[in-house]
């Protein structure tokens, strides 16, 4: 008797989440499957933590009650000994000055780190927007025109992916620069972080494009763009309604990758002497600091590193598992 009713109510509930399933849209869906990856929900935690220490890091400052540009070292004694270093174990770490001091310049470390992060994510959200913008109207037209069209963008694309980038960027850093200040003037701190975000992205979008071409070229053909071309919709209406909504998991996919990608080549270029420079707060900045005093205060140098090692590791996770969200056929 068991057995005989049992059939029909697992039938029932199959029949019910079967239907709920069918009633989501794939945002839903996609939502659904990235709520029960937990790596990924932590993943996001740690990276929005980020973010907002970056948005609200005047805040943190004024809470704290420093800023990162006063040399507490050197305007109070005792706190530095006679090479300059923080007198005080453990880099000068205490119940003032939570991360320590800076050697050499007395700076306090805690709100270095946190404007050092706003800077850096600043730097790297402005030249992932713009990256992704370009390889969208790049990609996308190459993709659905075709012809000549594709062929000259695919040239083009071409061509800077085979400048190497890390010359690239070190040698036209100060080119670009010098365009917008004298070279015999110094140069402003925003002149300094305008160069740094049009260099990155000048070659930070050609392998999204080439991307959205591939997949823009498999979708022309479909039947859905093909009624639209009937219907007599414009190339912009078929590219904004029928395309763009089909792309959005390779876009953000490939952001979440390109994102962290541009925060470390931006700390790189700061660390090299050709990106943000003295008094500004930056990671790579921090970086070259720490190369230099490692030796006599390791504990410098462990607060930008491990605050970076593990914004990439969250990151990283984080494109992991939005990729696994938004096809979960692509999951080992």
């Amino acid at each position: 008797m068991t057995e005989t009713t049992s059939a029909p109510v697992d039938s029932a509930a199959a029949g019910s989440t079967a239907g709920e399933v069918a009633g989501r849209s794939p945002g839903q869906l996609m939502w659904r499957r990235f709520r029960r990856d937990r790596s990924g929900v932590v993943a996001a935690c740690v990276v929005l933590f980020f973010f907002a220490v970056a948005l609200f890091a005047p805040v943190i400052s004024r809470l704290y009650g420093k800023d990162p540009y006063t040399r507490y070292g050197h305007e109070r004694e005792g706190l530095l000994n006679e090479f300059e270093y923080p007198v005080k174990p453990n880099g000068g770490i205490d119940g003032e000055f939570w991360f320590g001091l800076e050697p050499g310049q007395g700076r306090d470390v805690f709100t270095q780190l946190i404007f050092g992060i706003r800077t850096s994510l600043g730097i790297a959200v402005a030249v992932t927007v713009l990256a992704v913008l370009t390889a969208i109207v790049i990609g996308v037209s190459a993709g659905y025109l075709g012809g000549k069209a594709d062929y000259l963008l695919n040239r083009l694309i071409d061509l800077l992916m085979a400048f190497p980038n890390q010359l690239f960027f070190v040698a036209f850093m100060p080119i670009v620069a010098a365009l917008f200040v004298d070279p015999a003037e110094e140069t402003p701190a925003y002149i300094r972080v305008v160069s740094v975000i049009l260099v990155l992205w000048f070659l930070g979008w050609m392998t999204l494009a080439r991307i959205l071409r591939g997949v823009t070229l498999s979708l022309r053909d479909r039947e859905f763009v093909e009624a639209a071309k009937v219907s007599g919709a414009s190339p912009w209406w078929i590219i904004r309604r029928e395309l763009l909504p089909n792309l959005v998991t390779p876009i953000l996919v490939q952001a979440t990758i390109m994102l962290p990608t541009f925060v470390t080549t931006a700390a790189a270029l700061s660390f090299l002497g050709v990106g943000i420079m003295e008094p500004t707060p930056d990671w790579g900045r921090m970086f070259a600091r720490g190369a230099e005093v490692y030796q006599s205060d390791l504990t410098y140098m462990f607060f930008p590193a491990g605050a970076m090692v593990i914004f990439i590791v969250a990151f990283n996770l984080l494109g992991d598992s939005v990729r696994d969200a938004f096809d979960p056929r692509g999951q080992r």
